[in-house]
């Protein structure tokens, strides 16, 4: 097809990254086919209804959909039929009982699309996988399709924020492309004009480099909270604060404040598993001591979530078993119905496990909650799992959580006491109103 004209996207894959994709480039004006072989998916979206928590993205699909540019298909031959550019935006979890990035639905989207490819076409991998995937699909991709080298693969990793999903589609703060061509390069150019016209830079680079940006971005960002989490850890062993420590290397221009925020540490379906596969890569090529830190990175924020739990024990006087415990939060970040390896959930869990009757409330991952651990008590609101509680635990920073008057809460629980797992409160104005409070790493 003419360079200059806008071609057809196929997107495979319709979860968090594909359904948002999909979505957002019908509504920059591209006509989009979204392929997903989960029959229940597809027929929600194509609904208009969007099988996950996002801001702002339900009300996008609606336009999308009364576009008409915008279509749903479990077919990958129509895929084939449709598209001139394919973008492969499937899963890529971490292996059971490994570390390991398990590529089976990566590989499984390549083989399915591959015999449907009969004409020049680029297929585009956003998905975040192990450096030297991209150069195994090539191979794999010509060998299958049978147009065979008019087949082309680029990289083109994914920087989504849960919560702003968005804004980060149709408005990034870059664009990383990795090609093997001019001519994969212009496709891509074309695939993203409307975004490209905003200005947003653009990195032309080789396929293993794209691959690393997305694994190097989130090892940057996982240092850089487990840091401020080690400096708790000194905290509180000699009395100091952390938040005013943070707060103080916040301003400093070479360092800055975001994600130097002390608390619970992270989690999601992005950071713990990219930094576990990518530690695990970089043995296999023999490079493994140059990210050995990433291991420590991992450890420190792993016990965070144990000493949230030690801060409520302490404030139990030493005992968590038998105590009502409110526990404000499940996703693993605000604004997000995610629950993948949530700190919140896995500190809940713990305390019921130690005999606390413990309760949670989640202003979006309830359902989600509900479904995969049955076995914890789930409230109404903020207020109601805080009726009687012996201690709050904030665990989500929710906006909600964060607007709550302490004197009203006062009014519902058995005693004012709170646990504040994101340094997410007014901790003098929770103090004046007489609570306990405590957070990691401040006396």
């Amino acid at each position: 097809m003419n360079p200059t004209e806008s071609p057809r996207l196929t997107v495979i894959g319709t979860g968090y990254l594909g359904a948002t994709h999909a979505i957002c480039m019908a509504v920059l004006g591209f006509e989009v086919l979204g392929i997903d072989v989960d029959e229940r998916k597809i027929a929600k979206l194509a609904a208009g209804e969007v099988p996950f928590f996002e801001p702002g993205l339900p009300e996008l699909l609606t336009k999308a959909l009364e576009s008409g540019r915008l279509r749903f298909s479990t077919s990958f031959a129509e895929a084939g039929e449709f598209g001139d550019v394919h973008f492969v935006c499937v899963g890529t979890p971490q292996q059971p009982g490994s570390d390991a990035c398990d590529l089976s639905y990566v590989n499984a989207a390549i083989d399915s699309l591959a015999p449907h490819l009969t004409r020049r076409a680029l297929v585009v991998g956003k998905s975040t996988v192990p450096v030297g995937t991209a150069a195994q699909l090539t191979e794999r991709l010509r060998r299958l399709a049978p147009a065979g080298a008019d087949v082309e693969l680029a990289w083109n990793p994914e920087f989504l924020r849960e919560g702003y999903a968005v804004d980060d589609t149709m408005h990034p703060d870059r664009l990383v492309f990795g090609v093997a061509s001019d001519w994969a390069d212009e496709r891509l150019r074309a695939a993203f004009r409307p975004v490209l016209e905003q200005g947003t830079p653009v990195i032309r680079t080789d396929l293993a480099t794209a691959e690393l940006v997305k694994v190097a971005a989130n090892s940057f960002l996982a240092t850089k909270i487990s840091y401020i989490n080690a400096m708790a850890e000194v905290c509180e062993a000699v009395g100091a604060d952390v938040k005013d420590l943070a707060d103080s290397l916040a301003l400093d221009d070479r360092i800055g404040g975001k994600f130097l925020k002390p608390g619970l540490g992270f989690g999601g379906g992005c950071l713990p598993k990219d930094i576990r596969a990518f530690a695990h890569r970089a043995e296999e090529i023999g490079v493994g001591q140059a990210v050995s830190f990433l291991r420590e990175v991992d450890a420190i924020n792993r016990r965070r979530r144990a000493r949230t739990v030690d801060l409520v024990r302490e404030l139990l006087g030493g005992q968590i078993s038998g105590h009502r415990i409110a526990c404000w939060g499940a996703a693993f970040k605000p604004n997000s119905d995610d629950i993948r390896d949530a700190p919140a959930l896995d500190v809940a869990r713990t305390m019921h496990g130690l005999g606390g009757h413990v309760r949670v409330y989640d202003p979006a991952a309830l359902d989600n909650a509900r479904r995969a651990f049955p076995e914890l008590r789930y409230g109404a609101n903020a207020l109601d799992v805080a009726r009687d509680a012996d201690v709050v635990v904030l665990l989500t920073e929710w906006s909600e959580f964060r607007e709550i008057d302490p004197d009203a809460l006062a009014e519902v629980v058995g005693h004012r006491r709170i646990v504040d797992g994101r340094h997410a409160l007014d901790a003098t104005r929770w103090r004046e109103a007489g609570w306990e409070y405590r957070a990691l790493g401040r006396s």
